[in-house]
Parts: structure tokens; sequence; C-alpha cells
């Protein structure tokens, strides 16, 4: 018997707002999303407008994950883009608290 869908953990995905590039991440924010991470950090960019980053609904961030995060902001503001975080949980509060990456935040 084989299955005709995969069950994911989490993901990244860039959803292109009129005034802004939002990046929504929700449950576990790990290495096995590279590649979505990829895609939307381009994404993002490509854009030129402030980036918005939904991390309302993430559970778990590691080390590939805060890195994600950190690229953002860092390319961010190397494009003097402005990168906000929307609603951010706790276990990604503390992430970035523990770098002293400050990121503004919304909601």
């Amino acid at each position: 018997m084989t299955l005709t869908h995969e069950v994911r953990a989490g993901g990244i995905v860039l959803n292109e707002a009129p005034e802004a590039s939002v990046v929504t991440l929700w449950g576990e924010i790990d290495i096995a999303l590279r590649d979505e991470a990829s895609a939307a950090l381009a994404g993002a960019f490509q854009r030129d407008l402030p980036v918005v980053v939904d991390a309302s609904e993430v559970t778990f961030l590691d080390s590939a994950g805060i890195a994600f995060l950190v690229q953002l902001c860092r390319i961010g503001q190397d494009e003097g883009l402005s990168v906000t975080l929307h609603d951010p949980p706790s276990v990604v509060s503390r992430a970035l608290g523990t770098l002293h990456l400050h990121v503004p935040v919304a909601g």
C-alpha cells in the first residue's frame, strides 16, 4: 500500500500581498524546509516591498529556522526594506532574543 499524500510537520510559503511580501511559517521550522526557505527568501526580495513574517503558528525552530529568520532580517536591512514579525510565539521571540536580534513586531 502506498500513501498518496505526505504529512508535513511545518512549512514556509510566500504570499504576495499588494503592499508587502508576507512570509508565513507554521509548525516545525527546520532543515527539512531549506528549499521552501530559499524560494520564499528569493521571492520576497525580488518584489522590493516590505516583508512581513507571520510566525504566529510556529511550534519549533531549529538552527536552520533561526538562520532563515536572520537571513530575512539581514537581507532586508541590506536592501533597505523593512522586515517585521507578526505575532511571534515565545519559541521565536526567545531564539531571536538569544541572538540579540531586534525585529519589529506587529500584531
